[in-house]
C-alpha cells in the first residue's frame, strides 16, 4: 500500500482526493498547514507528498525546499490555484517532481499520481539491480570505483591483476572459479598454458589480506576446480 501525504488547507480537496486515492489503494495523512506537513514529512516514510502552494504558516515552495535540503527525496506533486508559468518554473526548481493546476479534474489527477508511482516503481528498481559499489567484509573493505582495499582500516596495495581477481571474487561469495576460468576473465587468455600466473597472483593476494596466509579466511581454495571468496563471512 502506498502511503501519501497530503498538505493542503481546502477541507473539500482533501476529502476528494482521498476518495480518489483510497481507489489506488492509497492511504492518506493529512496536513492543514505548512509546519504540520513539514513535522508529518520529516516524521514518516511517504510514497507521494501532495503538496499545496499557498498554505498557512510556511508556503509550499518554502516546505519543498526545507525536505530537499534535508535529502528527503519523496516525489512531489504540487498543486496551485495560480496559473503563472512563474509559478510552476518556482515549483519546479525547488524539488517538485509534478504540477498541477487548481481547478483540475480527477482523470488528470489520477494519471499524474500513477505516472509518479511508475517512475518511482521505476528508479527502486534500477537501484535494486545497480551491483553494490563497496564489498564490505567486516576489517577487509573493496572500494570497486576507488580501486581501494582496506584491512582493519589500512590500505591494501595490490597490483590491478591482484584487485581485479579480489573484486571478481569477493562479488559472488561462494562461486568457484577454476584457474582457466580466471585467466580468461582478469587476462583475457583463452588457452591453457598459464594457469600457474593464476597460481601465483593468489599467493602473493593471500600474503597481503590473509591474517594467516597459510590459513586463508578470505580466499579458499576448492579442492580439484580452483578458487573461491568465503561465503560465510
Amino acid at each position: 500500500m502506498k502511503r501519501v501525504l497530503i498538505i493542503e488547507d481546502d477541507p473539500q480537496i482533501v476529502d476528494l482526493i482521498e476518495i480518489h486515492l483510497n481507489d489506488l489503494g492509497c492511504s492518506l495523512v493529512r496536513a492543514s498547514d505548512g509546519l504540520r506537513g513539514l513535522a508529518a514529512a520529516e516524521g514518516s516514510t511517504f510514497d507521494l507528498i501532495i503538496l499545496d502552494l499557498m498554505l498557512p504558516h510556511v508556503d509550499g515552495l518554502e516546505v519543498c525546499r526545507r525536505l530537499r535540503m534535508q535529502k528527503i527525496n519523496t516525489p512531489i506533486l504540487m498543486l496551485t490555484a495560480k496559473s503563472e508559468e512563474i509559478d510552476k518554473v518556482l515549483g519546479l526548481e525547488t524539488g517538485a517532481d509534478d504540477y498541477l493546476t487548481k481547478p483540475f479534474s480527477v482523470r488528470e489527477f489520477i494519471a499524474r499520481v500513477k505516472a509518479i508511482f511508475r517512475r518511482s516503481n521505476l528508479a527502486q528498481q534500477k537501484q535494486q539491480a545497480k551491483p553494490p559499489s563497496i564489498l564490505d567484509f567486516g576489517d577487509l573493505v573493496i572500494d570497486l570505483e576507488k580501486r581501494k582495499v582496506t584491512l582493519a582500516q589500512k590500505r591494501v596495495e595490490l597490483s590491478p591483476k591482484e584487485f581485479e581477481l579480489l573484486a571478481l571474487m569477493a562479488a559472488s561469495p561462494g562461486k568457484s572459479y577454476d584457474r582457466q576460468r580466471l585467466l580468461t576473465l582478469v587476462w583475457g587468455y583463452d588457452f591453457d598454458g598459464f594457469e600457474h600466473t593464476v597460481n601465483s597472483h593468489i599467493n602473493r593476494l593471500r600474503r597481503k589480506i590473509e591474517p594467516q596466509a597459510d590459513q586463508p579466511r578470505y580466499i579458499l581454495t576448492t579442492w580439484g576446480v580452483g578458487y573461491r571468496f568465503n561465503e560465510e563471512l
